[in-house]
């Protein structure tokens, strides 16, 4: 049987309501997507605080670490204990990462909801990455689009939130998680993917959210091919897709979408 740490299981309900007025003064009960800080502490030095919904912490945890590269192995780790009464996680490992102090000194604040950190070796860990692009065309992608209509339950209920899933080619959904940032969302999908040890290749990668430099490096991290977005894509993130070779698809809603990058490989 593969290692898995102890984790605890406290995701909370995030889903709440509220009375509101409606455009004609009406009382009406709506839905509310919850949000809660959740500070990240690994070997009892406090690393970040991430807002959440808080439905999958373990796994939220699991994957930012991984995704920052401030733990090398799922060896490493030996407990994921999430405990809500004070927001917060604690992380223990067998060995702690030497680079962790080098690693945390630098950081940069990113245009991510819900998270906005990311550290200064993971832009550097991009030098040694390069995927490859599966030949892909128009029905994969409907596929996939079609295959992901009975998800979003959060957001169809309540918006302000966002929704990432691992498929495949085929349109099968492995994972979707929802979380108040896309970021965070992938995030667990990482941790998730870790655990399972499921490789990214052959993979579709899609979110609601748009398409930054760090959704990119993330998805890349996971060595994942193809990236799609009912959303948009910022400059940085293009470029970053075409520096490591991600094939990347944007605004896809409905029929109709825009293929960013891997253009050589796409085919009606």
């Amino acid at each position: 049987m593969s290692y898995k740490p102890y984790m605890t299981d406290e995701g909370i309900d995030s889903l709440h309501t509220a009375t509101v007025l409606d455009e004609a003064g009406e009382p009406r009960e709506i839905s509310l997507s919850g949000e809660r800080p959740l500070t990240i502490y690994l070997d009892k030095k406090e690393i970040v605080t991430l807002m959440t919904m808080g439905a999958q912490p373990e796994l939220l945890t699991l994957g930012y670490l991984r995704n920052q590269g401030l733990v090398q192995s799922l060896d490493d780790i030996t407990m994921i204990c999430v405990d809500w009464d004070v927001e917060a996680v604690a992380v223990s490992t067998k060995k702690s990462n030497p680079d962790v102090e080098q690693i945390l000194s630098k950081r940069t604040v990113t245009s991510g909801c819900g998270q906005g950190t990311m550290f200064g070796n993971v832009m550097d860990s991009l030098q040694q990455l390069s995927i490859h692009c599966p030949d892909f065309d128009s029905s994969t992608i409907y596929r996939v689009l079609d295959s992901l209509n009975e998800y979003n339950k959060m957001y169809k209920k309540a918006g302000a939130v966002h929704g990432c899933a691992l498929c495949d080619a085929s349109g099968t959904v492995d994972v979707f998680v929802e979380d108040v940032g896309r970021h965070n969302a992938v995030d667990a999908i990482s941790g998730w993917m870790w655990l399972q040890e499921m490789s990214g290749e052959g993979k579709v990668f899609y979110t609601t959210g748009r398409l930054t430099s760090e959704m990119v490096i993330k998805v890349a991290q996971m060595q994942i091919p193809l990236l799609l977005s009912r959303s948009g894509v910022t400059e940085m993130g293009l470029q970053l897709a075409q520096q490591v070779g991600i094939g990347m698809v944007a605004r896809a809603k409905g029929k109709h979408f825009l293929v960013y990058n891997g253009q050589q490989h796409f085919t009606v």
